[in-house]
């Protein structure tokens, strides 16, 4: 199996949905000899900013010379991104070999008479084999769906467990309450285990605590008063373990504040635990830390925006950070989303202030299509400034050649936000 034929087998795995549940995977990694329980894992669920915590947990600890396996979803322009290790991506022929692997595994348990693995499975799968085989000294895995059923799950174990920001998403996989949803989220938990939680409502924090305390496991909820802005617009952080002073991060947005203060806790703890990490390593890997697609500016004469805000609470904090950067100049707004995401729920204050709107297809099946975007918009907000635009070369071109006194944003679904990525840094 080469490359291509890797790719087009798990992305062929479609098919077969979507199934919240672990026995699957048990029996496919059992096949595989279990290589994720010699893993030492940071295992990180939530709605919302499970990518920007991973990346900087991830950052620092390449920078303090651990070995770093780094596990994420969806992608955004490359398959290959799903899988890294200090920031290298899986390189073709290291997919190609492990998929093969995986794949002799399925068809073992297809004979056996069970179910086919679905995708996110396979790719999981492919995933643990692949940073066992390299020999990593640490796995940032993020959870994809959930967290109690999400394939990630199988692990026995884990160093930490992060839960990021919880919002409603996937009410029909998770429920359609904050409280059960942070209850699906919680299953990430293990036993005796340590757990660093993103500052939010009482509601969720306490169904986080209630199941942590069924599992003997210690509830740790970073202070943000620890991290300050100086007088130079740069940040100071100070604690018991660390004290940098004057550094910067990549990531924009009050939100992106308290992402890093979860990040630097569960750095403080994995210190604690013996592993080395000091002041040097954690600030020169978050000023390093960068993910694509998060408040990402991509040029500037016009200002050209990319984000991956695709529900409710993102949008609404995409839109804080930029409100502050718009000033006197108008916006340009392109919009593509899930239909699943609920659009409907569009922040008001980001439609009042947008000049024009445009509305785009995601390449999904799930995809809201622009035109009935469009219809939603107009008739949601009594607009009459949406357009809907038919492909993205169409969008690039609109947005490439706005004045200089646009800002102009692209926002959405990664399947959207990724090949508008690609096409901006082409032309």
């Amino acid at each position: 199996m080469d490359y291509n034929e890797a790719i087009n087998y798990i992305h062929s795995t479609y098919r077969f949905g979507s199934k919240l549940g672990l026995d699957n995977i048990k029996r496919l990694m059992n096949k595989l000899g279990n290589p994720q329980n010699n893993l030492k894992i940071i295992h990180v669920a939530g709605t919302n900013g499970k990518g920007s915590i991973s990346t900087m947990i991830r950052s620092v600890l390449t920078e303090s010379g651990y070995r770093t396996g780094f596990f994420i979803s969806p992608y955004l322009e490359r398959f290959t991104e799903r899988i890294q290790i200090d920031d290298q991506e899986i390189s073709r022929n290291d997919l190609a070999t492990t998929t093969t692997d995986v794949k002799k595994a399925v068809e073992e348990i297809l004979q056996e008479g069970y179910s086919h693995p679905t995708e996110f499975e396979i790719v999981t799968a492919i995933g643990f084999l692949y940073f066992f085989r390299k020999e990593v000294d640490f796995l940032v895995l993020e959870v994809g769906l959930g967290g109690r059923f999400d394939a990630t799950n199988v692990i026995e174990n884990s160093l930490v467990s992060v839960i990021a920001s919880i919002s409603l998403e996937h009410t029909e996989y998770l429920g359609d309450t904050l409280e059960k949803i942070a209850y699906e989220k919680s299953g990430i938990i293990k036993d005796n285990n340590t757990v660093v939680v993103y500052p939010q409502s009482e509601e969720i924090l306490n169904v986080i605590k209630t199941q942590a305390d069924i599992k003997n496991s210690k509830v740790y909820i970073p202070i943000s008063e620890n991290l300050k802005i100086n007088s130079q617009d740069k940040l100071n952080y100070t604690s018991d373990i660390f004290n940098i002073n004057n550094f910067t991060m990549n990531f924009k947005g009050k939100h992106q504040m308290k992402n890093l203060v979860v990040s630097i806790k569960v750095l403080e703890i994995l210190n604690n635990k013996g592993y080395k990490i000091d002041n040097k390593s954690l600030k020169k890997g978050i000023e390093s830390a960068f993910i694509p697609g998060r408040f990402e500016i991509i040029q500037y004469d016009p200002t050209i925006i990319i984000d991956v805000a695709h529900n409710k609470d993102g949008i609404d904090a995409f839109t804080d950070t930029l409100m502050p950067l718009l000033g006197s100049k108008k916006l340009l707004l392109f919009i593509g989303m899930l239909e699943d995401k609920k659009p409907e729920n569009l922040n008001i204050g980001l439609i009042n202030a947008s000049d024009r709107i445009y509305t785009l297809t995601p390449k999904s099946p799930r995809s809201i299509s622009s035109d009935k975007l469009k219809d939603l918009l107009n008739r949601k907000f009594n607009l009459d400034k949406v357009t809907s635009l038919s492909s993205y070369e169409e969008a690039v071109s609109i947005a490439k050649s706005s004045d200089k006194d646009y800002v102009v944003a692209f926002i959405g679904s990664f399947y959207m936000v990724g090949e508008i990525r690609t096409l901006l840094k082409k032309l």
